[in-house]
């Protein structure tokens, strides 16, 4: 089978047991606390954690992962050996307290004995047995169930159950939070598959796990202990490109004498073909009997499994909106593509290999993976440019190499890391580098740094506990009430509690029209009112939420005018300001819609701020809009503003979210979440506030286009009467201009560009003029030369007004003077400038302009100095200028 009908059989599998089969999830993970999605389980966290109800009680599919930076890191690996990858996709069946480890075991061994055709003599099982100190028990349940299953088929329990512990039988999601007992099965690829079991969890290449069984049936409590879950959960996991690699290399269970690799199935067999074809070079399967000392055909092997996974880790990520960059996921996803071509310049690929590499992929997956062909000009664009950018980086590193061993054969340790982690050359390559130039490179020193890198790298990282939503918790969020627009002016509330902050005081009511800061959008500002015997108006400057979400409503002053908790107060929200933030706020939703339809449905928000008079957004794309296509976003948004399309919003279970509604990656969404939809074509999950038709926004001009990081651009901008103020500011400016020029508006390009046409000629004949003025002036000063010494010396104040026409005036003087030395002075601004310089015949005589200028500007209290034929400093001294400068030369 190959790995398209193995893919099809698993989901046809589980379909025909209930399941309902699932699109994967984008490798942008959902957890803020993820580099990438790294497993099949990530998008179905909030089920597990209660936080939102499953969509369906079953679910089967098959997940792109991405393992590389953080705590799953595959990176290094890859390529040396046969098994390892950064990008695979892991096929898995999920149970959302509907079965559990019966059917979950019996379906496992039905689809690969019965249905896959797995020799069952070769399949061993495992379960937990807890070590010393764990808390949980003997998983009995699983080991009876597998024995059962075992003895059905003739075999012998006691050889195909194994156990483990904690370490290889026990799933957790974090220190806290849910977990339970695993069952892997590995199967025994040795020739002749009579192991008994003894290769079980002994990294043996012949006997490799194929599928992990988690069942998820305890909460791990702060305190240690392990509490039973009201329902449990089954999470299931297989490596296609394993299974993949299994059937082709024993083709289909009918020889066992090549050792296995996941190399070897149609996953990769086009690609090494593409592979083959740019470089010359033929794919051998042959694996580093030694990392650190590796044959021509095993560094040419590594290489060729290097390119295949790591292309298509970029190609996937790409489609997906992660674009190479200098930060987190993006420096990872760089790291990727770099080490790709370093290796690929192993084998003489040519430039804008990648993105030839891309095409095979893009034809091999797009099928399950229709991302791949949308973005498919995306990814080539994306790689082509990084690979541009990687060959100036790459001679960088290679001269600091040369610069490093200029004067000794050592590389430390060091320079190794920065060569690492600035330049992206892995250790492996700097080895041989180091080996082809004859170097010795101190490699205990390199994973020394590495470590410590890492070691920073935990310390700054931020553990979070893991936990079940408890519907018992009383937690006390302030109730919104600010989307009814009656709530705006008059809102009759209750005072709660009164928090006292470094900067100040702030109130809390039972309820509130008052938005507080999030999402971007900037709180709401206002008044308070309390209707006592003197009436009481408290001015609230802005609003924010504290960690448990209760808004923090900011007063102008530390005045609380004797409130009391429980008084009743009328909250009214700054409707000019709030309506002034909603502008700005349906804008960026336009905008982004825009973006999408200019350059591309990859684009994916990056974050924005929305204030009441001005909005910033940020986005994910490889290059700068073109001013063309600038011009066609800007046209794009103010049409559909002016359009007057409706704006409305709703609240559905996060399940239910229509397909095409954006949500922000990071982002932890709620069982219910609310939908903007403007016009029909822009739905996002959004929890701010917004126009309820686009007309309101009135206009939206954008300010600038920029670059913020790699891979990541800005857009700011600004909508509403602060787009009217820009226009009626510049048109002002405009006016005043044309008024100044004697022209109308309409004629300034043309006035402008006659000015600049009779500026630029007036520079030339200036220039002109002053190159012949310098010409004659050292002319006249080589006339006056002095002979000392056998030596020709012009040593005097010139009137020049810049440091470069005083280098200018004595490079012609030198000119002029066969055996000569120069030393010139000037006053330029309020600094005197010194330059020297000395002839061959000077320097053979010992004199020299470095040391002329050290000594006269020391005299003068300034600095300079330089080299024995050219020398320039300063000083602040110029009165004494000519007096300093009579003293040279030297009787």
């Amino acid at each position: 089978m190959n790995s398209a009908e193995l893919r099809r059989s698993f989901l046809d599998f589980f379909k025909s047991k209930s399941h309902t089969i699932e699109p994967s999830a984008s490798l942008l993970p959902t957890a803020p606390n993820l580099l990438f999605t790294n497993a099949g389980m990530n998008p179905f966290v909030p089920y597990f954690l209660d936080e939102r109800p499953a969509p369906h009680p079953r679910i089967a599919n098959t997940q792109k992962c991405i393992r590389a930076g953080g705590k799953h890191n595959d990176l290094e690996d890859v390529g040396f050996d046969g098994t390892h990858h950064t990008f695979f996709e892991m096929l898995g069946n999920w149970s959302f307290g509907d079965y559990f480890k019966r059917d979950a075991i019996a379906w496992a061994w039905e689809l690969l004995t019965h249905v896959w055709k797995f020799p069952k003599e070769r399949l061993y099982a495992t379960v937990y047995k807890p070590g010393p100190g764990e808390p949980a028990n003997f998983d009995q349940e699983a080991f009876n169930y597998w024995k059962s299953i075992f003895e059905q088929d003739g075999l012998d329990p006691a050889v195909h159950i194994c156990t483990g512990g904690k370490q290889d039988n026990f799933w957790m999601m974090g220190e806290t939070g849910p977990c339970g007992p695993c069952s892997e099965i590995h199967v025994d690829l040795t020739p002749k598959g009579d192991t008994h079991g003894r290769l079980v969890n002994q990294d043996a290449a012949e006997c490799l796990e194929i599928w992990n069984l988690v069942f998820i049936q305890f909460n791990a409590e702060p305190n240690g202990t392990l509490e039973p879950l009201p329902m449990r959960h089954v999470d299931t996991g297989m490596g296609l490109e394993r299974v993949a690699g299994i059937f082709a290399a024993t083709r289909n269970f009918t020889h066992f004498s090549q050792k296995p690799s996941n190399y070897t199935s149609d996953l990769f067999s086009d690609l090494f073909a593409a592979i083959t074809d740019l470089s010359g070079k033929r794919y051998g399967g042959s694996l580093p009997k030694d990392r650190m000392q590796l044959s021509t055909e095993e560094l040419n092997d590594c290489a060729f499994r290097v390119l295949a996974d790591h292309t298509r880790a970029l190609c996937i990520a790409i489609s997906d909106g992660i674009l190479p960059g200098n930060e987190g996921r993006h420096y990872v996803l760089r790291r990727i593509l770099r080490r790709a071509l370093l290796f690929g310049k192993r084998l003489n690929l040519p430039d804008g290999a990648l993105s030839k590499l891309a095409e095979p992929i893009i034809e091999k997956l797009s099928s399950v993976f229709p991302e791949l062909r949308t973005q498919r000009t995306a990814i080539a664009k994306v790689l082509h440019a990084e690979e541009q950018t990687f060959a100036r980086t790459l001679d960088r590193g290679l001269q600091l190499i040369d610069t490093i061993t200029a004067k000794s054969n050592q590389l430390s340790g060091e320079k190794a890391f920065t060569l690492y982690d600035t330049y992206g050359f892995p250790i492996d390559l700097t080895q041989l580098i180091a080996r082809e130039r004859g170097l010795h490179l101190d490699l205990n020193g390199f994973y020394r740094a590495l470590q410590a890198q890492r070691a920073r790298a935990q310390a700054a990282h931020k553990k979070t506990a893991v936990s079940r939503a408890d519907p018992s918790r009383q937690d006390d969020p302030t109730p919104f009430v600010g989307y009814d627009e009656a709530a705006l002016i008059d809102c009759e509330a209750h005072l709660i509690d009164i928090v006292v902050q470094e900067h100040g005081r702030a109130l809390i009511f039972d309820k509130t029209p008052f938005y507080a800061e999030m999402g971007g959008q900037i709180g709401d500002s206002g008044t308070a009112h309390c209707d006592t015997a003197k009436p009481i108006t408290i001015r609230i400057t802005h609003t924010k939420r504290d960690a448990s979400g209760r808004a923090l409503h900011h007063l102008a002053e530390d005045e609380l005018h004797n409130l009391e908790i429980g008084q009743p107060i009328r909250l009214c929200v700054d409707l000019a300001r709030r309506r002034a933030i909603e502008r700005h706020h349906s804008a960026t939703h336009i905008i982004h819609w825009a973006l999408r339809e200019v350059l591309g449905t990859h684009i994916r928000q990056a974050g924005s701020i929305v204030t009441d008079h001005h909005l910033r957004f940020d986005y994910t794309h490889y290059e700068a809009p073109s001013p063309k296509q600038l011009a066609t976003i800007e046209k794009h948004i103010n049409e559909h503003i002016l359009a007057n399309t409706p704006v409305s919003w709703y609240e559905v279970p996060f399940d239910k979210k229509p397909d095409n509604c954006l949500a922000l990656f990071g982002e932890k969404y709620g069982a219910i979440v609310r939908v903007v939809n403007i016009g029909g074509y822009s739905l996002e999950l959004c929890a701010g506030t917004h126009v309820q038709a686009t007309g309101a926004i009135g206009f939206c001009k954008i300010l600038s286009e920029n670059a913020v990081a790699a891979g990541t651009r800005r857009i700011e901008a600004v909508a509403g009467m602060s787009g009217f103020a820009l226009v009626e500011t510049q048109h002002k400016q405009l006016h005043s201009l044309a008024r100044k020029l004697s022209c109308t508006p309409e004629q300034l390009d043309a006035r402008l560009d006659t000015l600049l046409a009779q500026r630029t000629s007036l520079e030339k004949r200036l220039k002109r003029f002053q190159e012949a003025s310098l010409s004659q002036q050292a002319e006249t000063l080589a006339d006056t030369a002095k002979t000392h010494n056998g030596l020709q010396w012009v040593v005097t104040q010139a009137t020049v007004d810049t440091p470069e026409a005083l280098r200018s005036l004595a490079v012609k003087i030198s000119q002029n003077l066969s055996k000569g030395i120069v030393i010139l002075g000037a006053v330029c601004g309020d600094k005197a400038t010194l330059l020297a310089i000395c002839s061959e015949a000077a320097i053979a005589a010992g004199y020299r302009a470095g040391d002329y200028i050290k000594r006269i500007c020391a005299e003068l209290g300034g600095k300079g100095g330089g080299k024995p034929d050219f020398a320039m400093g300063g000083a602040q001294d110029t009165h004494r200028l000519r007096e300093v400068l009579s003293h040279y030369p030297p009787p």
